[in-house]
C-alpha cells in the first residue's frame, strides 16, 4: 500500500494553487457579492486542462481519475476559490457519460468537459424527497420517438450557467406491477438519467436566495411536459441505482475534497493570525488554549483528507462498493472538519473573525452547508450503521 500521492498528481496541486493564487479570495467574494461569475477562472483552469483531468484522453482530456479531479477542487478551495460547478460537472456529469453514455453522447459532450467550455448542472433532489431517491416523482415516459419529462426539482447549482441540466427521473411505463403511480395504473421503474437543455421548451427554473455567499446559485427546476429526443436518455432507462452512483460516489469524494480545500484554508489564515497577532508580548500561538484546537482541527483535516484519498482510489479501481462506503465517510469527515476548522479560525481571531476584511465569516455558511448536501451527515450514519456494521435498518 502506498500513501503517498504521486509526483504526478503533488505537480498538479502546485499548478493548481498557482493559478488559483492569482485569482484568490477577494476575486471569489467581489464575484460573488456582485452578482457575477467567476468565468475567467473557470475558463483558465479549462484551458490548462485541469478540469478535464478525468476526462478519457481520447476525447481531449487527462486520462486521470477522480482522485486527480479532487485535487483539483480542494486546491481551488483552498486558494480561496470554492468553485461548486466542478463538483457537478466535471464530476458527476462527465463521469456518468464517459461510463455510461453512448458513442454519440461521448462525442457530443466529454471534449467541452475536458477543456472547460461544457457546463452541466445535476439534478436530483425534490422538495418531497428529501435524501430518500426512492420517492423521487419526477416521471420519464416514452410518447414515439421522443421522451417527454415531468415533475420538478430543488437546490439544483449553477442551472443559470449551464447549457444543459443531467435529470434524474424515473421511468414510467404502461403496465401493471410495482410499485405504481397512484391512481394511473403506469408501472415506475427504476431512475432514468436524462439530459436537458436549459432553453428546452417547458423548462422553467426559479432562484433561491440562500445565506451562502459564492457565485454559483441554488434553484428549483420545473419540467413542464419537456419534449427531449430519444438520445437524451443516458445509459439503459432500467440501470437504476448503478448507473445513478456512478455520479453520486464522485460527487462525496469531490464534496469531501471541496470541504477540506476550505478547512486548509481557514487553519492558514488562524495559524498565520495565531503567529503576528501579539497580546502581553507574546504571539497568541504560543498558548496552549490557541494552540491545541488548532492542532486537533489539523488532525481531523488530515484524517478527511486521507479517508477521500482512499475512497477516490478505490473507484478509480472499480471497486464501487467498497468506494461507496467509503466516500460517505469521507464525506462525513471533511463535513465536520471544515465545520471545526472555520469555527475555531473565528474563535482564534475574535471580533476580526467575523469582519469581511478577513473573509472567515463568509465561510461559515458555507462550511456549515458540507454536514448537509449533498448529502446529511445523518443520512451516512444511517448508511454505515446499515451497511458498515450490519445494524438493523432505522429508516
Amino acid at each position: 500500500m502506498n500513501f503517498t500521492e504521486s509526483e504526478e498528481r503533488r505537480a498538479l496541486r502546485r499548478a493548481v494553487a498557482d493559478l488559483a493564487g492569482k485569482y484568490g479570495q477577494e476575486y471569489f467574494t467581489a464575484k460573488a457579492k456582485a452578482g457575477e461569475k467567476t468565468d475567467e477562472l473557470w475558463a483558465e483552469a479549462g484551458r490548462l486542462g485541469y478540469l478535464g483531468v478525468a476526462v478519457p484522453e481520447e476525447y481531449g482530456g487527462g486520462g486521470g481519475g477522480i482522485g486527480d479531479l479532487a485535487a483539483v477542487c480542494e486546491e481551488l478551495a483552498r486558494a480561496g476559490c470554492p468553485l461548486l460547478l466542478t463538483v457537478v460537472s466535471p464530476a458527476i456529469c462527465a463521469t456518468v457519460i464517459a461510463r455510461f453514455g453512448t458513442a454519440e453522447q461521448k462525442r457530443r459532450w466529454l471534449p467541452g468537459f475536458a477543456d472547460g467550455t461544457t457546463k452541466m448542472a445535476f439534478a436530483i433532489t425534490e422538495s418531497d424527497a428529501g435524501s430518500n431517491s426512492h420517492q423521487l416523482s419526477t416521471s420519464l415516459r416514452r410518447d414515439g420517438d421522443e421522451w417527454v419529462l415531468g415533475g420538478g426539482k430543488t437546490f439544483i447549482s449553477g442551472v443559470d450557467e449551464v447549457e444543459a441540466v443531467m435529470v434524474v427521473a424515473r421511468h414510467v411505463a404502461p403496465g401493471a406491477g410495482a410499485p405504481q403511480d397512484a391512481g394511473s395504473g403506469r408501472r415506475l421503474l427504476l431512475p432514468s438519467l436524462v439530459i436537458v437543455p436549459t432553453n428546452a421548451p417547458g423548462f422553467t427554473y426559479r432562484h433561491i436566495p440562500m445565506e451562502v455567499l459564492s457565485p454559483e446559485k441554488q434553484f428549483t427546476c420545473f419540467f413542464d411536459d419537456v419534449r427531449l429526443p430519444s438520445d437524451a436518455l443516458v445509459g439503459s432507462e432500467d440501470a437504476g441505482l448503478a448507473q445513478l452512483f456512478a455520479g453520486l460516489n464522485p460527487e462525496r469524494i469531490m464534496a469531501a475534497s471541496f470541504a477540506t480545500g476550505m478547512a486548509r484554508r481557514a487553519l492558514d489564515q488562524a495559524s498565520e493570525y495565531a503567529r503576528t497577532r501579539t497580546v502581553w508580548d507574546t504571539p497568541i500561538g504560543a498558548h496552549q488554549g490557541i494552540a491545541h484546537p488548532l492542532a486537533q482541527c489539523a488532525i481531523q483535516v488530515e484524517l478527511a483528507r486521507l479517508m477521500t484519498q482512499k475512497a477516490a482510489a478505490l473507484y478509480d479501481a472499480g471497486e464501487d462498493r467498497a468506494a461507496g462506503e467509503a466516500a460517505n465517510m469521507a464525506k462525513y469527515a471533511a463535513g465536520e472538519a471544515v465545520a471545526g476548522a472555520v469555527d475555531q479560525a473565528i474563535q482564534v481571531h475574535g471580533g476580526n473573525g467575523l469582519s469581511s476584511e478577513y473573509g472567515l465569516g463568509a465561510m461559515l455558511a458555507a462550511s456549515r452547508l458540507s454536514r448537509i448536501a449533498p448529502v446529511s451527515r445523518e443520512m451516512i450514519l444511517n448508511f454505515v450503521a446499515q451497511h458498515t456494521l450490519k445494524l438493523p435498518r432505522s429508516y
